[in-house]
């Protein structure tokens, strides 16, 4: 009997690990596939479609095979989605079919429109078995997570998890449980989206947001004479506001310093992540810890990571400061340093945008800022050296807009898109239900809605000011009201922002830009086409597409409607920034660049396979308010 029963759950364990494994090779080979068509890496103008056109012919003449895509989708923007299975013909008539992304990639490397670096397929290869490891963890872990979350919402009669959070956290614990719900998928073009080829699975687990996982900070000391500090102009000291911000913290890391014989007037209390001071700071900077230069025992402080991974928030019942960390581990490719850009120009931008905010009330109605008050970094007194710093850095993102009491509920972005533990549909349609009525027009109206509150103010402080904000699903929060509709845009994340500085100085702004030898700029004199290509990547691809591509496929709505939405509140805003723009030939220029062009967009898998030779890659697709015509 007992023989039999563990027999039985073995397979049970078995059958499910396929399951979770199958879900994540799916979810990979999808990712790729869209990716290698929108890059043109492979050639989408090259696919034989059957007359339905949801099947469709690859030929890869180099190799006398023909990839089959039994169940393709074309979406607006040039997007391909993959919903059935792909096979391989041979030249002998015989199929095979394609269930791991490795073999698509072995089969197609031929085909490819680039050549990869040397060692670039490999290296793709391992960063998507890597991410496909870590998308099985955070699976079965879900599977958990959603059981418990469903028993606590029955268990409370809430109308939803959205209602459930509301009424049983904080507001700024309620906004990171989602953060951290919003986590699972990652950024949308990303084939490597959870690749961590420097962690263990028991790391993975503990350490990334989409586990809900605490993490500790200890916090050390840096002498001050070898620190940078930028602050904007309300702040006082770098000590005093620390003091302010984390009193309990600043105690116990001033008396830990005084019992070691040191005068914490002499240093700078400077929060490391606990895996980057176990695995990387200890031994890289052993030389900055023996002369006394880093100091890195200290108190602790449990946090919850945020999306992006090293942005922590302390797991406290009243809000604190997030802090924003290096962490030397590679993810989705790159290592996640922290550089002395994002120390520079955090708070810079953080002020400038302030300002503006401050005299524009039509842009304050509609949209706040994660203001990024402080920043530090390691910075050699004699040299000026902050270039060993990316490692040992920091910048301090004010919560208070978490901290509501208006009743507005904020949501990241990435978290609308992704599905509810009680009936698996993307969160965003509990806050559609929520006027019970999610008809094609109720669908219409809140889509246009959402697009309002986005757009508006995303394009008035790009077009008057020239500051472009990196609106992805990541960066960006939308604050619902208790009917479920879209009230306030919430950016944060201002250190890699672009700027393009005629407009704002025309305005009577200044913002001393950032410059160094082999890091790329993010201030702009002659050229606004990268400033541009920054709103149209991150606010209306990776975000305003992706937010219509799900509500246009979970309510099957007919045609481009959405997009013509999009295109609609585009030409909306446009006609009423017109009489305050620069000049009519410059109004019409970004009106042409918004609404008819093709879109530029980051080529992140071709960065990949060449290694990252070049940072600023980019592709066009068809611009999808223009076809919504």
């Amino acid at each position: 009997m007992d023989t039999r029963m563990s027999s039985s759950a073995d397979a049970e364990t078995q059958a499910r690990a396929e399951r979770l494994r199958s879900a994540a090779s799916r979810n990979a080979l999808n990712r790729l596939v869209r990716c290698l068509f929108a890059e043109r890496l492979l050639e989408p103008d090259a696919l034989l479609w059957t007359r339905d056109r949801n099947q469709a012919w690859l030929p890869l003449w180099q190799s006398r095979r023909v990839l089959h895509f039994t169940d393709l989708c074309r979406a607006p923007a040039a997007t391909l989605q993959n919903r059935g299975s792909i096979e391989v013909l041979d030249e002998t008539g015989g199929r095979h079919r394609i269930d791991d992304p490795s073999d698509l990639i072995r089969q197609i490397a031929p085909a490819l429109a680039i050549a990869p670096a040397s060692d670039g397929v490999e290296h793709l290869i391992r960063d998507i078995e890597d991410s496909m490891r870590n998308d099985v963890l955070a699976r079965r872990h879900r599977e958990h997570w959603s059981a418990e979350l469903r028993g606590k919402v029955a268990e409370a009669g809430a109308q939803g998890f959205l209602a459930y959070l509301e009424e049983s956290l904080p507001p700024h614990l309620a906004a990171m449980t989602l953060d951290q719900w919003g986590a699972l998928e990652g950024h949308p073009f990303y084939p490597t989206w959870k690749a961590k080829p420097d962690l263990s699975p028991e790391d993975v687990t503990a350490l990334s947001p989409e586990f809900g996982a605490r993490v500790r900070v200890r916090l050390a000391a840096l002498r001050k004479e070898w620190s940078y500090v930028e602050k904007m102009p309300h702040v006082g000291s770098y000590s005093e506001w620390f003091s302010q911000n984390f009193p309990e913290l600043w105690r116990d890391w001033a008396k830990g310093l005084n019992k070691r014989g040191k005068s914490p007037e002499d240093w700078l209390p400077l929060p490391i992540h606990i895996w980057h001071l176990d695995n990387f700071v200890r031994r890289e900077f052993a030389s900055e810890i023996a002369s006394g230069v880093l100091d890195p025992d200290g108190p602790e402080v449990v946090t919850l990571p945020s999306m992006s991974f090293r942005t922590m928030l302390p797991d406290t019942q009243e809000p604190r400061p997030f802090i924003k960390l290096p962490v030397a581990i590679w993810m989705t490719s790159e290592q996640r340093t922290l550089q002395a850009k994002s120390i520079h120009m955090g708070p810079r931008l953080s002020t400038l945008i302030s300002d503006i905010l401050s005299e524009e009330r039509d842009i304050s109605d509609r949209l706040e800022i994660f203001t990024e008050e402080l920043g530090a970094i390691l910075h050699h007194p004699a040299t000026g050296d902050e270039h060993p710093g990316r490692f040992l850095s920091v910048v301090y993102r004010n919560s208070d807009a978490l901290a509501r009491n208006d009743g507005l509920l904020p949501v990241t972005v990435a978290a609308l898109l992704t599905a509810s533990p009680i009936d698996g549909r993307p969160l965003i349609c509990e806050l559609i239900a929520r006027n019970h009525d999610e008809s094609e027009a109720a669908v219409s109206a809140f889509f246009r809605a959402y697009a309002q509150t986005v757009i508006g103010p995303t394009l008035a402080t790009y077009l008057l000011y020239g500051i472009a904000f990196e609106a992805h699903q990541q960066n960006s929060t939308i604050l619902f009201d208790e009917t479920g509709s879209p009230r306030k845009l919430l950016i944060r994340d201002f250190g890699d922002s672009r700027s393009f500085a005629p407009l704002f100085r025309e305005r009577g702004h200044h913002l001393k830009p950032f410059s160094r030898a082999g890091i790329l700029p993010t201030t702009f004199d002659d050229d606004i086409s990268l400033v541009r290509s920054f709103v149209i990547d991150a606010c209306f691809f990776c975000h305003l597409h992706e937010v219509a591509l799900c509500v246009h496929e979970h309510y099957a709505l007919p045609g481009t409607s959405l997009w013509r939405i999009l295109r609609e509140e585009t030409e909306a805003v446009f006609g009423a920034l017109r009489p305050r723009m620069l000049s009519d030939a410059f109004w019409l220029e970004e009106r042409q660049a918004f609404l008819e062009k093709p879109w530029p967009t980051r080529s992140v898998l071709r960065m990949h396979l060449e290694r990252y030779r070049d940072y600023r890659l980019e592709h066009k697709l068809p611009n999808p308010m223009a076809v919504a015509e």
